[in-house]
């Protein structure tokens, strides 16, 4: 049996968003699959990945092959990274502690890259706004109910007293 890793189109007309699974190869894109490990949204910006590494890996190790889009996502996750690592650990290069250290090194990276991005989309788009209407749009903080119902208790138990 031949298993893919791809993806699975879902949202509507001209608003993409995809599910990320492992399916068999004779199954249609949107059909049967075996296991959902993560989603990816391009219509944000910078696109929304969300994926389970360890599931990922361990799919890939089992022989799992991903289309071209999703080699590109792990690639970009760091699931191949990881795999070449323990490639390496198997042939004696180094220890699977090393590996996994440099592993956790280089997703801290990444993540800590993908943060700046979002940071800085944030920010062209309060730019954007500014440029508009002059101002920034103010944001609106939603009241916690909890907070609003602790208040409520502390002002009738002082009326009671």
């Amino acid at each position: 049996m031949a298993v893919k890793i791809r993806l699975q189109r879902k949202g509507r007309k001209k608003k993409p968003f995809y599910h990320i699974v492992i399916a068999d190869v004779r199954s249609p894109r949107d059909g049967k699959f075996i296991e959902k490990i993560g989603t990816y949204n391009p219509m944000t910006k910078p696109a929304t990945i969300d994926l389970d590494r360890d599931k990922a890996f361990e799919w890939m190790e089992k022989g799992a092959q991903p289309t071209d889009t999703v080699r590109a996502i792990l690639k970009f996750k760091g699931v191949l990274y990881k795999r070449h690592l323990m490639r390496g650990v198997r042939k004696g290069a180094f220890t699977e502690e090393k590996a996994l250290e440099m592993w956790t090194d280089f997703v801290s990276k990444k993540e800590e890259k993908v943060a700046t991005r979002f940071e800085e989309s944030a920010q062209e788009k309060r730019d954007r706004l500014i440029s508009i209407f002059g101002k920034a749009p103010e944001k609106e903080t939603p009241v916690e109910e909890a907070s609003v119902e602790s208040s409520e208790e502390t002002s009738v138990s002082s009326e009671e007293e």
